[in-house]
Formats: structure tokens, C-alpha cells, sequence
């Protein structure tokens, strides 16, 4: 089974290509989801993180404060580490059941949506690493426009992410988004076909 890491910078439309490949067929596994995933109410990854943040990161329902967790290591490496420290094997541990499983049904490809692959250094664990770029100033429009960021807020978020040009000169396979949604949809396809007659 060719495992290809599918990436991009925020508001690049890699989370819009991820929708895409899955909607043709194909398995996409989402970091992110993974990532809620491990520490749902109940869930030892949970109990790991309340043992090292305290109590004071769940809500009312005993489930994570996101914004909680996020403001407590948004500015604190040491924590933030140590917060990866926790998480990260066990989302790992997730991906390669959910890989093995995949391989078991015989699928010929399947993509793992991962918006920090570079910034993580997984170059390695993929056969193919696809990235969702475009230009700078539409990345800041839309993250204006989307999320409701100020300019200020918006570059400040760039700032703490790989530009996507250096992103570019690792990428096995690239996917320009500077159009329309109709143009990325017939990129992506293509993109999919060209993967498929690739030879092994």
C-alpha cells in the first residue's frame, strides 16, 4: 500500500483536497481527529494529561479544555514538550493500527492528513508527501475572511509555520491552490490518477 502524507500552511485548502480524495474512495486518516481522539472523557491518554496539567484543563463535562490546554503551552516550550511527550505515541500507536488495518483490506494508497509533517520531521515515515500550497497574501485573506483573524493575528500564525515555499522543495508531489474550487478538485483528481499509474 503506497502511505502518503498530504500537508500544507494553514488556510492553504488541504483540509478541502483531504475531503476530496476521501469522497473518490480513497482512505484518508486525519491527524487531528486522531489527535481528539486519544484524549476523549475516559481515555488514559486523558488521565495522562490531567496527571501532568492538573484538573484545571477539562471542562465542566470532564472532557479537555482545548483553549485551557492551548493558552497553558502556547508560550511555554518546556510544557509544550511535555505535552507532546504524552500525546504523540499514542497517536502514533492509533495511525499504525488504522495502517495495518487498511493493508489488510488490500488498499492500494491511502494519505494521512498531517499539517505539521515537516515541522515534525516525518519526511521518512511516507512513500510520497503531497502538499497543498498557494501564495501568501491569499493564505492571510483567507484566514482573515474564515476565521475572523486580524491582519496581525493572521501573519503572527504564519510566523509559527514553515513557509510554504521551503515546504515546496521537500514535497514529492505538489497541488497549487490559487484558484477556484473547481480548479483544486480537477488538480486533485489529477494528481490522484498520476499517483495511481506511478510505478511502484
Amino acid at each position: 500500500m503506497k502511505w502518503i502524507g498530504l500537508t500544507g500552511g494553514i488556510a492553504s485548502g488541504k483540509s478541502t483536497v483531504a475531503k476530496i480524495i476521501a469522497q473518490s474512495g480513497i482512505p484518508v486518516l486525519d491527524a487531528d481527529e486522531i489527535a481528539r481522539l486519544v484524549v476523549q472523557k475516559t481515555s488514559p491518554g486523558l488521565a495522562q494529561v490531567v496527571a501532568s496539567f492538573g484538573a484545571s484543563i477539562l471542562n465542566p463535562q470532564g472532557e479537555l479544555d482545548r483553549k485551557a490546554i492551548g493558552a497553558m503551552v502556547f508560550n511555554d516550550k518546556k510544557k509544550l514538550l511535555e505535552l507532546e511527550a504524552i500525546l504523540h505515541p499514542l497517536i502514533r500507536a492509533e495511525v499504525q493500527k488504522r495502517k495495518k488495518n487498511l493493508e489488510s483490506k488490500n488498499e492500494l494508497m491511502a494519505f494521512y492528513d498531517v499539517p505539521l509533517l515537516f515541522e515534525k520531521n516525518m519526511q521518512k515515515d511516507f512513500d510520497e508527501i503531497v502538499l497543498v500550497t498557494t501564495n501568501r497574501d491569499l493564505q492571510l485573506s483567507r484566514m482573515q475572511t474564515r476565521d475572523g483573524f486580524s491582519l496581525e493575528d493572521a501573519e503572527a500564525r504564519l510566523k509559527n509555520q514553515i513557509p510554504l515555499p521551503e515546504k515546496e522543495s521537500q514535497a514529492t508531489r505538489i497541488i497549487f491552490n490559487n484558484g477556484s474550487l473547481k480548479d483544486l478538485q480537477a488538480a486533485t483528481s489529477k494528481l490522484i490518477q498520476e499517483i495511481q499509474s506511478a510505478k511502484p
